[in-house]
């Protein structure tokens, strides 16, 4: 198997995820304090649940990570299947860009479009499946 495009698309997205992840977490526990960054940096038995913007992030960290494992799943069939198709790889950039998008309107809080942007990754993830059904035999 090669690199193709659409891995290296996912490749990308599990490192911004990690990152959104870990970004969520310091936000979460105000990493940016020194009292913050001891309790995110252990076990955070006392962490108090948050509201607004620190829940918003962490909520958008894990969205991204569920969509993820779909993505993945999708993206490991189409490759590991030898799915050729362009509409792959432009299902892939279409996911891609519409989780760029979604993380900060949704750490925002724009509702709406965070719901919108969503539907968009889903069609991205819809022409990954499709040509994965198209080349069935």
């Amino acid at each position: 198997m090669t690199m193709t495009k659409t891995l290296m698309i996912l490749a990308e997205l599990a490192v911004i995820n990690w990152a959104l992840i870990v970004v969520a977490s310091m936000i979460k526990a105000k990493g940016w304090t020194p009292t913050g960054l001891l309790a995110a940096m252990g076990n955070r038995d006392k962490v108090e649940d948050c509201s607004g913007f620190p829940a918003r992030t962490d909520r958008a960290a894990k969205n991204m990570l569920e969509n993820m494992v779909l993505f993945t799943a999708l993206v490991a069939a189409a490759s590991l299947g030898g799915v050729a198709d362009p509409h792959v790889e432009l299902g892939a950039r279409i996911f891609f860009w519409a989780r760029i998008v979604y993380i900060p309107i949704y750490m925002i809080g724009i509702p709406v479009a965070r719901t919108a942007v969503w539907a968009i990754s889903i069609i991205g993830m819809g022409l990954i499946f499709a040509s994965i059904v198209q080349a069935l035999p």
